[in-house]
């Protein structure tokens, strides 16, 4: 295999003539420089130099070989001087994806600081809910997830932890739990109180979220002894918001999704008992490493402490 030390002692023995003068410029021995150049013919399996006396000359081989040395090393000391911007946040890329709430609370604070922090880096945004979010990871085709899941409920109701085994494979950086809480039009009966209890709401119309959150939905609904009846179902917080402002129905929303909009006609009551989803950033092992990947995970978890 050649080595790139190789080729810069090749290249200073064509450019000075000899063992002794290649030493000189590149501040080592004539032994040593004479030891390199037999590992390099070695490497290559044919004679690369001809000394007759004084003079050292280069074969046909080794003539081919410097000049290509020239691109190599080039090409070599410009992925060196790239690799150490990035390693030192001078540079490098990150790509996000992020599900609706997440993007419009987490990251904006996020990215704000990572960029005056560290101006040479980028960052994209994308987004997507999970599963689909983690598949994205998995697949290479981004760097960092932001994804939740809620807890599971043990036979009696009561939460239990989040579910266990579904992200094993990756690095997880918790961020924040967030828990839900009912939205009901502002001249709603139970618009003042305090709290309210899911079975309070299994009379009224609803207006269900994302797939994955009316999922979430019918179960506590279920566990809670009715079933919801939902008119409308819409992945856009702001017209599940606008809808419930509007009176044709009630909801259960995450807080950050409450938090990320302005619920006119609409008020928030905390639900009784507790329903959460953990809130995560999630990256692969090999990625977490990565400079860039972790000054943009620790500027998360940062926003989400505030």
């Amino acid at each position: 295999m050649i080595e790139a030390r190789h080729l810069r002692v090749l290249r200073a023995v064509a450019a000075t003539g000899s063992f002794s003068a290649a030493g000189r410029e590149l501040g080592c021995t004539q032994p040593a420089v004479s030891q390199q150049m037999k590992a390099l013919e070695a490497s290559v399996g044919t004679p690369l130099l001809v000394r007759s006396g004084r003079e050292t000359r280069l074969t046909q081989a080794g003539e081919a070989l410097v000049r290509h040395a020239a691109g190599i090393l080039s090409g070599l000391t410009a992925a060196e001087e790239e690799v150490a911007a990035i390693a030192g946040l001078r540079a490098g890329r990150v790509r996000l994806v992020s599900f609706p709430s997440g993007s419009s609370t987490l990251v904006p604070t996020a990215l704000a600081a990572l960029r005056a922090a560290h101006p040479g880096t980028r960052v994209s945004l994308e987004e997507a809910e999970p599963p689909r979010s983690v598949e994205l990871l998995r697949e290479g085709d981004c760097d960092i997830a932001l994804a939740f899941r809620y807890e599971r409920a043990t036979g009696d109701g009561a939460p239990a932890g989040p579910g266990e085994g579904e992200w094993d494979d990756l690095v997880v950086r918790p961020l924040l739990t967030d828990r839900l809480v009912a939205l009901v039009p502002e001249r709603h009966r139970l618009a003042r109180v305090e709290a309210v209890a899911i079975d309070d709401l299994a009379a009224e119309p609803w207006i269900a979220g994302c797939p994955r959150c009316r999922g979430q939905l019918v179960q506590v609904c279920e566990r809670a002894g009715f079933t919801p009846r939902i008119d409308f179902a819409t992945d856009d917080y702001p017209a599940v918001v606008g809808l419930v402002g509007a009176g044709l129905g009630v909801a259960v929303l995450p807080g950050l999704a409450v938090e990320s909009v302005r619920p006119r006609g609409a008020r928030a009551v905390a639900l009784e008992p507790a329903v959460r989803r953990e809130i995560v950033a999630l990256t692969l092992p090999d990625l977490a490493q990565v400079p860039a990947v972790t000054a943009t995970l620790e500027h998360l978890e940062r926003a989400a402490r505030r």
